[in-house]
């Protein structure tokens, strides 16, 4: 990507704008060795704080990612193009999913349990399915944002059937049987 492309000269001026404000010593760049898609925005920060961007599991950094693709008005199905890295916390966060991917297998195999993930990122979330496609066992997400997190199944598990979720009584009826209840009997 170049920087006379429009879409790339909003986020760095947005960048630029929401780092001087912070007060934040960093910088950013298009890493040169990228070989991203066209419409991908893939930036690399460096400076003394850095460490403020992953700390926390990166949180500062996937805000700043969240921040531009909103910046941008990208769809949820378009967050993967915007992409931000810092220390190369990312490639090592990626290869801690996989170690984590490789634990869980074996657990699932050896105790025929359901193996339950820490919450992450819907970003993360999709890495780890990915590497967890070859073992052939099934995968969810589950749970709601921000506790949504994978499970790992062992092979012809077969998962709880849904609760059925009855709707709840309006207001106006509890408050009658209520009144009804302690009404004065004459």
């Amino acid at each position: 990507m170049t920087a006379i492309d429009p879409a790339f000269q909003t986020v760095a001026d947005f960048l630029h704008t929401t780092i001087r404000n912070a007060h934040l010593d960093l910088t950013f760049a298009v890493p040169t060795d990228s070989e991203a898609e066209p419409g991908t925005f893939t930036l690399h920060f460096s400076g003394p704080d850095t460490p403020l961007l992953t700390a926390r599991n990166g949180e500062l950094l996937l805000a700043f990612e969240h921040l531009c693709t909103q910046f941008l008005r990208l769809t949820p199905d378009q967050h993967h193009h915007v992409s931000f890295d810092a220390d190369n916390f990312k490639a090592q966060r990626h290869l801690q999913l996989q170690q984590q991917a490789s634990a869980a297998i074996a657990s699932v195999r050896a105790t025929g349990k359901p193996y339950a993930f820490a919450p992450m990122s819907s970003r993360e979330r999709r890495l780890l399915h990915l590497s967890l496609i070859e073992s052939g066992l099934p995968t969810s997400s589950s749970g709601l944002a921000p506790r949504r997190h994978v499970v790992l199944y062992p092979m012809d598990y077969r998962t709880p059937e849904p609760m059925e979720v009855r709707p709840a009584k309006r207001t106006e009826d509890r408050v009658a049987a209520l009144r009804k209840s302690f009404s004065r009997r004459r």
